[in-house]
């Protein structure tokens, strides 16, 4: 089994950084497609950024040029560092991973999330 822990989240001031990790442990062989959405009470989630293994990003237009995803494989973890932050930036951060790992009857690739980090941004 895979699990998926995210971790930096907290309380910043507006235009603030911070920089969440996602790290899996467990049976990961490789991690491929890794994403990061938001959530806020009463709203659907939200997709914020992704990557790929060959390391392709995308950015929702409300975060590009202030967030950054990256990965260290050899570390089994995402970052999504985020730069002048908004009240809007508000909300419960998930990330989740299609991450391929080996079972008895060979490779299987399952898709997990993890647990969420509350980011706050207020003065």
């Amino acid at each position: 089994q895979v699990q998926l822990l995210e971790s930096g989240g907290g309380l910043v001031q507006p235009g603030g950084s911070l920089r969440l990790s996602c790290l899996a442990s467990g049976s990961v062989f490789r991690i491929d497609v890794v994403g990061w959405s938001r959530q806020v009470p009463g709203m659907q989630r939200e997709a914020v950024a992704s990557i790929t293994s060959a390391g392709s990003t995308n950015y929702a237009d409300s975060v590009k040029d202030r967030f950054t995803i990256s990965r260290d494989d050899a570390k089994n973890t995402v970052y999504l560092q985020m730069n002048s932050l908004e009240p809007e930036d508000t909300a419960v951060y998930y990330c989740n991973a299609d991450v391929r790992s080996i079972g008895r009857s060979g490779f299987y690739t399952g898709n997990y999330w993890g647990q969420g980090t509350q980011v706050t941004v207020s003065s």
